[in-house]
């Protein structure tokens, strides 16, 4: 991670707020995007150890979430012409719930994984 400050004390507090909000964001994607590189190494040992591809489903709702994070990010910008409590209200609301989805799939993905390396293990202990 480069040291360049993210935030000067001269900013207002709502750029602050989106810079902080679109960086949040990006963590999101990349990780996501490693998920999805992950995602393509475990569906072809699935495949070839266990004859079944149960994360298949998993693959592609996270190909949809990235699509969502990617379309939530163009938008953050917008957050910084609210000029009324409910606007700012509804910015908070949309990323509490972008962060909401991210977190619940990252823990589906979790325990997907874990399931499927160990039903890996098992096939390999058997033998």
């Amino acid at each position: 991670m480069n040291d360049t400050k993210l935030f000067y004390s001269h900013e207002p507090d709502s750029n602050i707020m989106i810079k902080k909000d679109r960086a949040e964001v990006n963590n999101w994607t990349e990780d996501l995007e490693y998920i999805n590189e992950e995602l393509e190494y475990l569906l072809d040992i699935e495949k070839r150890m266990l004859n079944n591809q149960q994360l298949q489903d998993l693959q592609r709702e996270n190909q949809l979430i990235l699509g969502v994070l990617y379309k939530y990010e163009s938008t953050i910008q917008k957050a910084i012409e609210c000029d009324t409590i409910e606007c700012d209200a509804f910015y908070l609301h949309k990323h509490e719930k972008t962060r909401n989805i991210y977190i619940e799939h990252v823990k589906k993905y979790k325990t997907a994984k874990l399931k499927v390396l160990s039903k890996i293990l098992s096939t390999i202990k058997g033998k």
